[in-house]
C-alpha cells in the first residue's frame, strides 16, 4: 500500500518520466473519464477487483500514465465526484463485498485534485456481481481466467493437494527411518523436546498430519514409505546430476522418498563436492565450504515445500564444477516474484504441509530462510544466488565464488561491536566493492525495496555507520565506498570498481550522437542504445539524461520502452 507522502514523490518525477514507468503489483495510475460518469464509476470498480485479487495495492485517479512532465500528465479528477458515491458503487457492484479507502490528493495541475483508492488485502478470487474479474499480475490487469481461479484457490489454501486424507490404516504407511530422520532434522532446528518425545502416531496428531485417523498426503510426504510416498504423491521425484558440462553427466540419483530421507541423501551428495578453503588466524584455522551449507539447505526446503505436485515433473539439482542449480515445477504464486521475493510476504503453495514443517522449525513463515541463502553467501563476499521463474517453475543457482578473506573478517569484527548487518547492508557494500558509485534507482534494484525505503538505508550507512559517502544533489545523489573501508577490504581490486565513471565525457560523447542524428533527421536514442554508447546501466542511463534534460541539451519523447531522448536543436548556438 502506497501513502500520501510516496505518491506526492512518485508525482514530482513525472518530470523525468511516464507514470506507467512508474506502476508496480501494487500500484497504478489511472486517467479520469470526464466524459461518461457511468465509465468512470465501471473502472473504478474493475480496478477495486483486479488490485484485490492480486493482493491488494494503490490506485491514483487523475493520471495520465503516458504522458511527461507534472502539468501534462496530472489532468485531475472532477470537484463534483463524490467519493462515497465511488465506495457504494464498489460494494453493491462486487462479489464478495469490497470497501476501499479513499483519500484526496490536492494538487496543483488540472482540477486540483487526484483521487487514492486504497485496497487491502482478502480472500480472494473477487468478481463484479456479473462474475467478471481481473487480477493484477505485475503491472496489468489480465481476465481472471479459469486458471488463474485455481491458482488464486492453492494460495488462499481452498484447494491444498498436500492435505487430502489417504485411505488406509497410518501404521500401514509409515516409515520407521523417515519417522527418525524427521526427528532428527527437528531436533538440529531446535524443535521443542516435548514434541519430539511424542509417539509417532501422537507426534503426527500434533503436527496436524493425522487426522480421522488417516494420513494427510503432508503426513504421508513427511514419514511414509517410499511405496507409500510413490502411491498417494504420484508425480513427486527428485533427481540429482553431477554435470561434466552442459549436456554431460557422469553420476545420477532418483529419489521418491519421504522428505527427511530425500532431504539427507541430497545435502550428502552435494557436500561430498563441496570443496573446503582452510583460513589461519592467528592460532585457529577456521574451514569455509565454496557453497555454505545453510544456502542448500534453505533452497532445497524451499524447493520441496513450494513445488507443484500436481506437475510431472522432478525437483532437480544439477551440480556443475563452477556452479550449482536447483529447480522445482510450479512457478511462484501470490504476487511473490524474482524480483521482491527478499522481502515480500511469504506465501505457500503447500500451506497445510507447510503448518507442519513450522511446528518442526524446518521452516518458518517470516521469508528467512531466502534472507539467509542470501546473507550466508554475502558474509563471505561471494556473489548472491540467482533466482529465476522459468515457465513453470522455479530455477535458484549457486555459483562457485571466491572467499573473501578481509569482508569476512571485517564483518565478523563489527559483529563483535554489536553492528547487525542486514541483506540489504551487505548487498549494498558488495555492489560498492565492484562498482564505483550506487545511485538510489540501483539500490533499490538491487535491494528488492522502494527507493524512499533504500534511501534511509543508505543515509544510515553513511550517517551512522561512516561505511559511506555521499556526492552530488537531489536526483543526481549518489554514494560511494569510503575510501578507508575500501582499501581494507580490497585486494586486487575490481576493474569496473577502479575505473571511476566520468559522467562529463558521457555527456560529451552522447550529446554529440543525437546532434549528428538531428542533422540527419534521424530518430533519437533509446535508454537501451544509450547504454550500448556508454556502457551504464539503466538507471545510471536515467540519472545522465535527467542531468542532460535539466541542462536543456536534451528532449524526452514517449514513454516506457519506446522512451526516445533526441538533442534540443533550438539550444544549439549554430
Amino acid at each position: 500500500m502506497r501513502g500520501v507522502t510516496e505518491i506526492r514523490q512518485f508525482l514530482d518525477e513525472l518530470n523525468t518520466c511516464s507514470a506507467d514507468e512508474l506502476e508496480d503489483q501494487d500500484l497504478d495510475f489511472k486517467e479520469w473519464n470526464s466524459r461518461s460518469m457511468a465509465d468512470a464509476v465501471a473502472l473504478v470498480v474493475e480496478m477495486a477487483i483486479c488490485m484485490a485479487n492480486g493482493g491488494g495495492g494503490t490506485v491514483v485517479f487523475g493520471i495520465s500514465d503516458r504522458a511527461m512532465g507534472r502539468a501534462r500528465a496530472i489532468l485531475g479528477v472532477p470537484n463534483e465526484v463524490d467519493v462515497n458515491r465511488l465506495k457504494k458503487a464498489v460494494y453493491d457492484l462486487t462479489d464478495p463485498k469490497l470497501t476501499p479507502v479513499f483519500e484526496e490528493l490536492l494538487v496543483p495541475e488540472g482540477t486540483g485534485r487526484l483521487l487514492i483508492m486504497q485496497i487491502y488485502p482478502g480472500l480472494p478470487p473477487y468478481t463484479d456481481t456479473s462474475g467478471r474479474g481481473k487480477i493484477r499480475i505485475g503491472k496489468d490487469c489480465q481476465p481472471l481466467t479459469g486458471t488463474l481461479r485455481r491458482r488464486i484457490m492453492v494460495e488462499t489454501g481452498e484447494t491444498d493437494y498436500m492435505a487430502v486424507e489417504v485411505p488406509g490404516n497410518p501404521l500401514v504407511h509409515l516409515s520407521a527411518t523417515a519417522m527418525e530422520q524427521l526427528r532428527e532434522a527437528a531436533r538440529r532446528e531446535r524443535a521443542p523436546e516435548e514434541l519430539l518425545r511424542l509417539s509417532d502416531m501422537d507426534l503426527l496428531s500434533a503436527l496436524g498430519v493425522l487426522r480421522n485417523n488417516r494420513l494427510t498426503r503432508a503426513g504421508v510426504f513427511l514419514a511414509g514409505k517410499e511405496a507409500s510416498v510413490q502411491e498417494n504423491i504420484p508425480a513427486y521425484i527428485w533427481t540429482y546430476l553431477h554435470m561434466r558440462s552442459d549436456t554431460q553427466y557422469n553420476d545420477r540419483l532418483d529419489g521418491r522418498e519421504a522428505l527427511p530421507v530425500a532431504l539427507k541423501r541430497l545435502m550428502d551428495r552435494i557436500m561430498a563436492d563441496n570443496p573446503i578453503t582452510t583460513v589461519e588466524s592467528g592460532m585457529f584455522h577456521f574451514e569455509y565450504r565454496t557453497y555454505p551449507e545453510i544456502t542448500f539447505r534453505e533452497a532445497l526446503m524451499n524447493a520441496f515445500c513450494h513445488a507443484d505436485y500436481r506437475i510431472a515433473g522432478p525437483i532437480l539439482v544439477k551440480h556443475f564444477p563452477r556452479k550449482i542449480v536447483i529447480s522445482n515445477p510450479g512457478g511462484f504464486v501470490g504476487g511473490v516474484s524474482p524480483g521482491n521475493i527478499l522481502h515480500h510476504e511469504p506465501v505457500a503453495r503447500n500451506p497445510h504441509l507447510v503448518e507442519a514443517l513450522t511446528r518442526l522449525r524446518l521452516v518458518n513463515r517470516s521469508n528467512l530462510g531466502i534472507v539467509r541463502m542470501f546473507s550466508a553467501l554475502l558474509v563471505e563476499g561471494k556473489e548472491p544466488p540467482l533466482i529465476e521463474e522459468q515457465s513453470d517453475a522455479v530455477k535458484v543457482t549457486f555459483l562457485a565464488s571466491e572467499l573473501s578473506v578481509l569482508f569476512r573478517s571485517f564483518i565478523a569484527e563489527e559483529n563483535g561491536r554489536g553492528r547487525i548487518f542486514s541483506v540489504d547492508h551487505l548487498l549494498i557494500l558488495q555492489y560498492l566493492l565492484r562498482h564505483p558509485e550506487l545511485d538510489t534507482a540501483t539500490a533499490a534494484h538491487i535491494c528488492q525495496r522502494q527507493e524512499v525505503e533504500v534511501r534511509e538505508i543508505l543515509s544510515e550507512m553513511e550517517r551512522d555507520f561512516n561505511y559511506l559517502e555521499r556526492g552530488g544533489t537531489g536526483r543526481g545523489t549518489y554514494w560511494t565506498l569510503q575510501p578507508d573501508l575500501y582499501r581494507r577490504l580490497s585486494t586486487a581490486g575490481h576493474p569496473e570498481r577502479d575505473q571511476l565513471i566520468d559522467w562529463e565525457a558521457a555527456k560529451t560523447r552522447v550529446l554529440s550522437i543525437l546532434k549528428q542524428r538531428a542533422k540527419r533527421d534521424k530518430l533519437g536514442l533509446t535508454n537501451a542504445e544509450v547504454r550500448g554508447i556508454t556502457h551504464f546501466n539503466r538507471f545510471q542511463v536515467n540519472r545522465l539524461i535527467h542531468e542532460l534534460q535539466s541542462e536543456g541539451t536534451v528532449k524526452v519523447e514517449g514513454y516506457g520502452r519506446g522512451t526516445v531522448y533526441t538533442y534540443n536543436i533550438s539550444q544549439d548556438p549554430e
